[in-house]
């Protein structure tokens, strides 16, 4: 593990630590939203700040107003960034989000170690959690994806190599996975930015694309056109997660609708 990752698991390891791991049923009230997925579709994101990208937030825009323009755009959820040392973010930040958005889907997007950072999240009105392979070892892995399904939430599962994309593959060996898979709530992400390293391979989501398991998959990080869209839609991705782009888009709403457009119009050519 890299030592960007390494600090990460370490921080987000002592946000958990300071959790209470007790939780009421009336915790858990606002409304859950499932993911209504097309022939390609977009998770935009929203992030204060990225460690490679510097900083992403404007005063043109505040974030109510980003995460209404993702919505009018058609996005089929909305990624909010929740990690505070190298991104700027808080859960208060997907708090307002969901807010925003009463008919999107929002996705804790976190360095998340414990079941119990899957279940504040749910407490705080996500519907979705990003869930980074190469942290968890299988043991781990296994009660965070349980502690998903507890709350009926969607799962993106993501991978930086071959080896975590094995992995994440053999999971819909078991049936309970792959219902979850089959009905959309288990999504397969493939990053072209490695966090152990924060370098970028272009050709990732490419050279692994043959590899990609029999589910819903997710480009990750690096598409900024709408021609990128049609690209990894090519490659037989069905969404992909888009945020610096859209941060820096004069008409994120606009960006959003063409994207969709040339990935889907890629799935059906």
């Amino acid at each position: 593990m890299g030592d960007f990752l390494h600090t990460m698991a370490v921080g987000s390891a002592k946000r958990a630590a300071a959790l209470s791991p007790r939780f009421s049923s009336s915790d858990f009230d606002r409304p859950l939203l499932p993911l209504r997925l097309g022939d390609f579709d977009v998770i935009a994101e929203i992030k204060d700040r990225s460690p490679a990208e510097g900083a992403l937030a404007t005063t043109q825009r505040d974030r109510v107003e980003q995460a209404k323009n993702y919505a009018r755009g058609g996005a089929a959820a909305i990624s909010v960034l929740t990690e505070p040392s190298r991104f700027d973010g808080d859960l208060a930040h997907l708090e307002e989000v969901v807010a925003a958005v009463p008919t999107t889907p929002v996705m804790r997007k976190d360095f998340l170690v414990e079941p119990v950072q899957v279940d504040e999240a749910r407490k705080a009105g996500a519907s979705g959690v990003l869930l980074i392979a190469t942290l968890l070892p299988d043991d781990k892995l296994r009660a965070m994806l349980d502690a998903a399904w507890r709350h009926d939430m969607f799962v993106l599962l993501e991978s930086f190599d071959e080896d975590d994309l094995a992995r994440s593959s053999r999971l819909l060996d078991n049936a309970v996975d792959l219902e979850h898979a089959a009905a959309g709530q288990l999504l397969m992400g493939v990053n072209t930015r490695d966090l152990r390293t924060l370098e970028v391979d272009n050709e990732r989501l490419k050279n692994l694309a043959p590899l990609l398991p029999n589910a819903r998959c997710v480009a990750e990080s690096g598409l900024r056109v709408a021609d990128d869209a049609a690209r990894v839609a090519g490659y037989g991705y069905h969404l992909a997660l888009v945020g610096t782009a859209l941060m820096r888009s004069d008409d994120p709403a606009a960006l959003l609708v063409a994207m969709r457009a040339a990935g889907a119009a890629s799935v059906t050519a």
